[in-house]
């Protein structure tokens, strides 16, 4: 069983499949990421209610409504935890004029990621991150802010927020009902960004 976007298109779902059977799989069977996820986190996906569930992996993330065992309404955005770390690393070197890899960028976005800004115009956590400089070509060490993170991470959040919006507007009324009673599902590694569920939430 392999997971695919829902968004991909046939073609790409050959090419899966075809890669899979290749690599020496006798039979494969494809499920959609948000259905997967949906069955994982324990969704009473086959009741005729609705479940929302956002799954936000590395390279993408899969907002759908699942209800009587199908996919209602879903909407892919290649957003996800890769693009965060990528959005650290260029606002990093952007403004701070620092070069860091990526495991660097990632170790930042798990200790003091945010998805808003700390209250009351606080700099929030700070870490120290060691990179190369790029006026000098020297190593270099500096002291980064939750603040700032948060502010390098705002366009990743926002189009994942959006993905949200798009759902919901597209969700039959008497299903956006239930969403309204039983919330919405978080599910993925991006997830665990802190913070990301209260600015969903607003």
């Amino acid at each position: 069983i392999i997971c695919i976007p829902s968004g991909s298109t046939p073609v790409e779902r050959k090419a899966i499949q075809d890669a899979a059977e290749s690599a020496g799989a006798r039979r494969v069977l494809l499920i959609e990421e948000p259905m997967a996820a949906a069955i994982g986190a324990g969704l009473p996906v086959t009741e005729p209610t609705g479940s929302m569930i956002v799954d936000i992996g590395g390279g993408t993330t899969e907002v759908a409504v699942i209800s009587l065992g199908g996919i209602v309404f879903s909407r892919s955005v290649r957003v996800g935890g890769d693009k965060m770390d990528e959005a650290i690393i260029a606002y990093i070197r952007r403004l701070l004029n620092l070069l860091i890899g990526e495991s660097s960028a990632e170790r930042i976005k798990k200790t003091i990621g945010s998805a808003c800004p700390p209250p009351n115009g606080e700099d929030g956590q700070t870490m120290q991150i060691k990179g190369r400089d790029l006026t000098t070509g020297v190593p270099k060490e500096i002291t980064i802010t939750q603040r700032q993170i948060s502010e390098s991470l705002a366009e990743p959040v926002a189009a994942i927020i959006e993905a949200v919006k798009v759902t919901l507007e597209n969700t039959p009324p008497e299903l956006s009902a239930d969403i309204v009673d039983k919330g919405i599902m978080m599910t993925g590694g991006g997830s665990l960004l802190k913070n990301l569920d209260s600015v969903l939430r607003e």
